[in-house]
């Protein structure tokens, strides 16, 4: 084919593209945004991605909700948001070291961009600049764990000497450390020995993974007849009380405090029998899903920029307390 025809035909394909794509934005007189999240199935996650709708159809714009669970996929997400005209979009990344990939994306686009829950790092691990960010500050979330723990410890009248800390971690999530090392700090400040704090590395952030990471230190560390449980969420501590489940403890010897505040959470607390999951530091994913969708949307309208780190707070979560505190928070 002579090269003169190629590039007609090339010049004349990215004119169709362009103007199909010219066209789906032209008619799209509405404000269109796109909500991505790395596990879509999740509690957590499906009450965000709902209240972000909510609220757009309370202001006048629309939500599309997408999944993103690794790189390629979160890059086929903003492709296809793009495509149906969204001026932007609101994500917690399925790794947060895609930070630069994600907005080399977005900017090619022209698409604004806002992070939810979890906030993308640069290269040296820092927080990216120039993304705003909402989501709860990892440390004082942990605090509270922490202090809940050693409240509950203080009120069962344990001795901390003889009680064994499971910690479920993943150091790949800089969120996770900053949680499990909030709770730390406040257990040691307690008075917790430090030898008994045991970790458990999980593969992934869900009931499964926490449940394979914490039967085998259960098994290596069977002198201990009381354990406490943190992690970065209430999946993974309620993967950590199911495996004391299996090795034979009684709940009353068990004190599991998560994060988040979701369907997880309320399925435990509504079970006839109480289990050894005390409770969770609930924080409103509702709040977290209507304010950013809410904050991309003027900034879209009105060039007004969300603040560049906006952190939430948590409040005690419990058996006897959660209904209150579900409705409180508008979980």
């Amino acid at each position: 084919m002579p090269i003169s025809t190629t590039l007609t035909r090339l010049v004349l394909g990215s004119a169709v593209m362009m103007t199909a794509l010219g066209s789906a934005h032209a008619q799209d007189d509405e404000v269109k945004i796109g909500f991505i999240v790395k596990q879509p199935e999740q509690a957590w996650f499906i009450n965000e991605q709902r209240a972000a709708t909510e609220r757009g159809e309370e202001l006048g714009f629309s939500v599309v909700r997408q999944g993103g669970r690794d790189g390629q996929e979160v890059l086929s997400a903003i492709d296809n948001l793009y495509s149906q005209g969204a001026q932007g979009f609101v994500i917690c990344p399925p790794d947060v070291r895609l930070g630069a990939a994600i907005m080399n994306r977005a900017n090619q686009y022209d698409m604004k961009v806002i992070t939810v829950d979890d906030q993308f790092v640069d290269s040296s691990g820092e927080p990216m600049e120039g993304v705003p960010h909402l989501g709860m500050s990892g440390t004082k979330i942990g605090l509270q764990v922490g202090e809940a723990i050693a409240a509950e410890m203080e009120a069962r009248g344990w001795d901390p000497q003889e009680v064994g800390a499971l910690r479920i971690t993943n150091n790949e999530l800089p969120t996770a450390v900053e949680r499990t090392d909030g709770a730390t700090q406040a257990l040691l400040e307690w008075g917790f020995p430090e030898d008994n704090i045991f970790d458990a590395p999980q593969q992934s952030t869900d009931t499964s993974g926490a449940f394979s990471a914490a039967s085998p230190v259960l098994s290596q560390r069977g002198d201990f007849e009381h354990w406490i449980i943190y992690a970065l969420n209430e999946e993974s501590v309620l993967g950590g009380v199911r495996a004391t489940e299996q090795y034979g403890l009684a709940p009353e010897s068990v004190i599991g405090v998560g994060i988040n505040g979701s369907g997880a959470a309320f399925a435990e607390f509504s079970r006839s029998n109480p289990t050894g999951f005390h409770g969770t530091v609930a924080v409103s994913s509702t709040m977290h899903g209507r304010q950013t969708a809410e904050d991309l949307y003027h900034w879209i309208t009105e060039g007004e920029e969300p603040p560049a780190n906006t952190e939430t707070s948590g409040t005690l979560m419990t058996r006897d307390n959660w209904q209150d505190v579900r409705q409180e928070l508008g979980l």
